[in-house]
Parts: structure tokens; C-alpha cells; sequence
């Protein structure tokens, strides 16, 4: 849902509630007066939950929100309290049936803005309200790992702007790092037409290749660093060390530490960055 309406979480957060979207009337509308089967398999599904009942809310990118506890419902036609407000498509507005819960905050992130990275591979089902096939106490051990928190937005372009700020900058990625001394072998464009984001040196005048991603890393990023350091070897002669800098979650998967560490000869390592973005209003000066 949060494909469809940006920003929905952070009212469902707001509100102590989630919510179902189909309307009494459009249901109809969408299939030309005959009854929408999807609605048919989430209306069953609504009834069959009640107070003290345990809702997990999943997210775009293997996510989740938080648990809610079930406090009450209002599912019913008559029932309809639009959440989203309508538009010129729709006045009655959308996410009308709601399913009021009481947040579980003690081991979780307190701010909407924050959620949860499942592992890799985890998959939460398919359809808008279904049963999960993990126990509860799965998913709160994962939501109560400080490592698995990460910006409900974080999508921005901005990997480029990072590698510069690394090449300007290496000592904060990790002491003792210095910026690479040739600059026609760091601008280097390989013979396929890719080319490593930034190239450094280390303490003892080794080079380090880093590669910068701006979600959690996969196996496909370690070997296409790899490759970078193949291809460095290639050129120099130079045997260069990794370094996966990702945005995401904290934690990295099993899978990616064992391809990482595939060949001793090549040391790849893990940075994990956050951004923080702030907003100020600005100053007016006039001069006379």
C-alpha cells in the first residue's frame, strides 16, 4: 500500500491504526458491478480478527513497520472513515476501514520515520491481509536489533555525492586512508566502461578500491567489487584491498561475509553510513 499512497505508514503510526482500502462503492465500479474477488478474500479475512489478535505491517523492500495489538475494529460499509483524503477520482476518499492498535514500542524505534530490514530472502506472503508464517517472537527479536533499523525514506540519488565526499574526505571513512596519488589511474575508466567509485591508499601505501551502494549490500556487489580489484591488478600490478560502503540496514547478510571471504588474497570490508538531512529556515539580510 505504501506504493500507492506515499506517506501511509507514517499515518497508520500516527493514528494507532492500518487500514483496508476498499470502498462500499468503487469495489463495484472496478469490476464493472460485479463484486471484487480481492475484496471478497480480505473481507473474510477482516472478520476473523479480533481484539488481542497481533498485526504485522509490512513494507516495500522486505520491511516491516511494528506489531500491533488488535483494540478494536470499524470495517463495516457503514463504518467507512477515510484516512487518505479523496481527489477528483474519488471524493469519498481511501483506506476507510480501520483496525485500531496499540503500537509495540518497548524494543522498537519510537519515530515513524524509522523501520525494519528483514534478512534477505524473507518473504511476509502475498495479498493485503493474510496470515504470516513466522511466530511473533521471531519478528520481535529482528525488530528489537538496533541494527536492522533504517530510514523509511532513504532512496535518494545519492551515491555519487558520497563517493565525492569519500574521495575528498577518506580519513572519516577509516583512519590512516588518503586519497590516491595518480589521478589518471583513479579516474580510470576500465575496458568494459565501468569504473570503480573511489580509489585510496591505506597506511601502508596500499591500494583500496571502494565501491558504494546505497542499500544493504548483496552478493552481486562484493563480486563486482572483486572485479574492480582484478581489474586495478590488471592495470598496476597493485594487489588492492575493499571496502563496501552501503546504506540500509546495519547488519550484513551471512551469504555476503561468506562471499566476501571467498578468497583470502582479497580483503573486502563493510562500512555502513547514515545520512542525516536537516532543514533550517533561512536568514534575511539586508544591507544598507
Amino acid at each position: 500500500m505504501e506504493d500507492e499512497y506515499p506517506g501511509l505508514w507514517q499515518l497508520w503510526f500516527k493514528y494507532q491504526c492500518v487500514t483496508d482500502g476498499h470502498s462500499p462503492e468503487k469495489r463495484w465500479l472496478m469490476r464493472g458491478g460485479k463484486n471484487d474477488r480481492d475484496w471478497i478474500v480480505t473481507r473474510n479475512a477482516l472478520k476473523k480478527i479480533n481484539p488481542e489478535d497481533l498485526i504485522v505491517v509490512a513494507l516495500p523492500g522486505c520491511r516491516i513497520g511494528r506489531i500491533g495489538r488488535v483494540l478494536s475494529t470499524k470495517i463495516t460499509d457503514e463504518d467507512w472513515d477515510a484516512l487518505v483524503p479523496g481527489d477528483s477520482d474519488w471524493k469519498q476518499g481511501y483506506m476507510g476501514r480501520r483496525i485500531f492498535v496499540h503500537w509495540e514500542l518497548e524494543s522498537a524505534p519510537d519515530s515513524p520515520d524509522q523501520v525494519v530490514q528483514l534478512p534477505e530472502g524473507v518473504s511476509l506472503g502475498r495479498g493485503t491481509l493474510h496470515r504470516v508464517n513466522r511466530p511473533v517472537e521471531w519478528f520481535r527479536e529482528v525488530i528489537a536489533e538496533p541494527a536492522n533499523w533504517v530510514r523509511m525514506v532513504g532512496l535518494f540519488g545519492y551515491e555519487r555525492a558520497l563517493s565525492d565526499y569519500i574521495a575528498h574526505y577518506p580519513y572519516r571513512l577509516k583512519d590512516g586512508l588518503e586519497p590516491y596519488p595518480n589521478e589518471k589511474i583513479r579516474e580510470k575508466v576500465f575496458s568494459d566502461g565501468s569504473r570503480a567509485d573511489v580509489l585510496l591508499l591505506d597506511g601502508d601505501g596500499k591500494p583500496v578500491i571502494v565501491e558504494c551502494k546505497r542499500e544493504s549490500p548483496d552478493e552481486g556487489a562484493v563480486r563486482q567489487l572483486r572485479r574492480y580489484i582484478k581489474r586495478l591488478k590488471d592495470l598496476t600490478g597493485e594487489q588492492a584491498s575493499g571496502i563496501l560502503v552501503h546504506g540500509g540496514a546495519r547488519t550484513v547478510d551471512e551469504k555476503v561475509w561468506r562471499e566476501a571471504e571467498k578468497s583470502l588474497r582479497v580483503k573486502i570490508e563493510f562500512f555502513h553510513y547514515k545520512l542525516d538531512v536537516e532543514f533550517v529556515p533561512s536568514c534575511r539580510v539586508s544591507f544598507s
